[in-house]
């Protein structure tokens, strides 16, 4: 991966393209602009690498542009749970949890993403706090999604939960 420059970016990154995800949806345009001027954009290439198992979770990150697969990994068996696509986040659970990244994430193909660190993020709540309120909102419906669609998985696979707890 490599860092770019908004400004060098082949891809859509107006507020406008932007709120169409699901992670950018009603924030307002300064706010989005503080968010891309303060962040890291990272060009993926397919195949790369963004985070790994065990990897410090300080940050996540938005994507902006492509698809990403991610990994879980547990008692050393590694499973596909997820593929990340525009205007969603990842590494969010890790940062906010304080934990190290429970999995690894891989470019499909080239992509474009947007890492937020925890320091931005708590910046983001003192320079923005209505915006902060909905970019919370968001990120909460987003994990959401992904808890009811991992757990049409268990049910799918006929997997009772009291037999994990």
């Amino acid at each position: 991966m490599k860092t770019v420059l908004v400004k060098d970016s082949q891809y859509n990154l107006s507020p406008s393209h932007l709120k169409e995800g699901s992670i950018f949806g009603a924030l307002s345009d300064a706010s989005i602009y503080y968010l891309l001027e303060n962040g890291i954009l990272y060009d993926a290439a397919t195949g790369d690498e963004v985070f790994a198992y065990g990897n410090k979770g300080g940050s996540f990150y938005a994507v902006l542009h492509g698809n990403l697969d991610f990994y879980k990994h547990h008692e050393n068996k590694e499973t596909h749970t997820r593929t990340v696509s525009f205007g969603e986040a990842i590494g969010f659970v890790s940062m906010i949890a304080l934990h190290e990244r429970v999995g690894s994430l891989y470019s499909l193909e080239n992509s474009l993403l947007l890492e937020i660190s925890s320091e931005l993020f708590s910046d983001f709540h003192d320079d923005f706090p209505f915006d902060f309120g909905i970019l919370l909102m968001n990120l909460s419906r987003d994990m959401a999604r992904t808890i009811r669609v991992l757990s049409n998985v268990l049910v799918e696979n006929n997997i009772s939960v009291k037999k994990i707890l």
